[in-house]
């Protein structure tokens, strides 16, 4: 029976045999390479979030430690710097910023509220540096963190 005159199943059938697999890798790959970007994306955005916080956290505590303005100044950097480094986020793009409530002149008095304010930018896994031209391809956190001087401290 010539081809053109057998049953339309039977010629799908025929036609068919053996593209599943196919089929399958290439759908597969289609949906996998997103999915892995995407996860690699979110690693590197919580990697960030967690980093800031922390940074902002362990700088705060070490700030109303200290017993002169200078000191805190230095351990507050210090613990900053240690922190990202943790993280492997370079601490010299990080900006860092100390304030002081209710007298910002006098940080290390009695019962003083101190906030520490760390900001970074991630950048989004595999972007080639050229793309930065027109759209940023960095995501900004910001980890703020507020300790008060205890009320028994001595210090400054």
């Amino acid at each position: 029976m010539p081809r053109w005159r057998r049953p339309l199943l039977r010629r799908l059938r025929a036609e068919t045999t053996g593209s599943a697999s196919l089929e399958f890798l290439g759908v597969g790959l289609l949906l996998l390479v997103p999915i892995v970007y995407l996860v690699l994306t979110l690693a590197a955005l919580q990697a960030g979030a967690l980093a800031v916080e922390s940074a902002a956290r362990q700088a705060a505590r070490s700030f109303v430690l200290a017993a002169t303005p200078e000191e805190a100044a230095a351990r507050a950097e210090r613990a900053v710097e240690l922190t990202l480094a943790d993280y492997g986020v370079d601490p010299s793009t990080a900006e860092v910023s100390v304030a002081c409530a209710p007298d910002p002149a006098a940080c290390l008095s009695r019962r003083a509220l101190v906030t520490v304010t760390v900001g970074i930018r991630v950048p989004v896994p595999l972007a080639p540096p050229v793309l930065d031209v027109e759209a940023p391809l960095s995501v900004g956190m910001v980890g703020v963190s507020t300790q008060q001087v205890s009320r028994f401290w001595g210090g400054g």
